[in-house]
């Protein structure tokens, strides 16, 4: 089959990523082999390419927004006919037993792997994923509509919760990609009034489209306090900024899985008065299940932009430039 593989992390624009031949993966006896429709494309497979995360696989094949049908599967696979329509996220295993998986926070575990890390993900015409931890999809919403909620929207969800949010609070969105938009209008559904920071003047014109109160400039003081805030941006730079902007006992979570280096903070005005510092690590499956509910009940819909598989090194340098607001989705089409 034909896959993008990082042959040498560094700058995407300077050949990072490149197209291979690689086998058709075997699915293990827990596994099923997903054939690639669409793919996402998130950040994190920016990190992945770039080296901003250490390699855990020499190689991989970045990409874990994936939209697919099951081609195959293991011995021990029951329910997941050739044919069905599956999702796979970042989540791809854990060890299930120990304290963390146990009390409900399998996003904690220390032997946990991830798609497009750990093993080879959706940047490819076939993947694999245990079927513990591949999502059952709607069938009534399209392919490229999908795959950005698998990842984006799953963290977004995560960082919302965790970004503790009191019922009509004031929200700010410091950065508004692909998982902002949707955290975005799960959070103006609930009630929530979100302003929203960011460099980008399209993103900032989606995030009025979407029903934000406001969009500024990232470094700019939203119009009133928040209560809560949540960093997209992989920019430490903001954390005392995001800070700043909260109302006495509010809660700032910073969402992404790389962050450069924060400033110091400075106590008095940036973490007195009870305010809290939190960070946001993986997701549960649970998370996505809950996420993907909510997306249908309140109709959340992902900005996309549809790029062919083959031209994914495009993709990822647009992400990295800023060139579009939402997310960008890769077609498989390679066949």
């Amino acid at each position: 089959m034909r896959a993008w593989s990082v042959v040498r992390p560094g700058p995407v624009e300077k050949g990072a990523l490149r197209l291979v031949e690689k086998p058709v993966p075997v699915p293990e006896d827990d596994e099923l082999l997903v054939r690639v429709r669409a793919c996402g494309v998130c950040r994190t497979d920016l990190h992945v390419t770039e080296g901003d995360l250490p390699v855990r696989r020499v190689g991989v094949t970045p990409g874990h927004e994936v939209v697919g049908v099951v081609a195959g599967a293991g011995a021990a696979v029951r329910g997941f006919p050739v044919g069905d329509r599956v999702g796979v996220a970042w989540l791809r295993r854990t060890d299930g037993g120990c304290g963390y998986c146990r009390r409900g926070a399998e996003n904690l575990c220390a032997r946990s792997e991830y798609t497009g890390w750990h093993a080879d993900g959706g940047y490819a015409q076939y993947t694999t994923v245990p079927a513990a931890f591949a999502y059952r999809l709607p069938e009534d919403v399209p392919d490229v509509a999908l795959a950005p909620l698998l990842c984006a929207g799953i963290i977004g969800h995560r960082a919302l919760r965790r970004a503790a949010l009191p019922a009509g609070g004031r929200l700010g969105l410091y950065g508004f990609g692909g998982s902002a938009h949707l955290c975005a209008q799960v959070a103006i559904a609930e009630g929530a009034t979100v302003h929203v920071m960011t460099r980008g003047e399209r993103a900032r014109l989606l995030a009025l489209e979407l029903g934000a109160a406001s969009a500024q400039d990232a470094c700019a003081r939203p119009p009133e306090a928040l209560d809560s805030a949540i960093l997209f941006a992989p920019v430490g730079d903001l954390v005392p900024v995001a800070l700043r902007a909260l109302d006495r006992g509010g809660t700032l979570a910073v969402a992404g899985i790389h962050l450069t280096d924060t400033p110091p903070l400075h106590y008095e005005t940036e973490l007195f008065y009870e305010k809290q510092l939190r960070s946001v690590t993986s997701n549960t499956r649970e998370d996505g299940r809950e996420f993907l509910t909510l997306a249908a009940r309140h109709g959340v819909q992902a900005t996309t932009h549809s790029y062919p598989l083959s031209r994914a090194v495009e993709a990822l340098g647009d992400l990295k430039a800023g060139r579009f607001d939402g997310a960008a989705v890769l077609v498989n089409d390679f066949g």
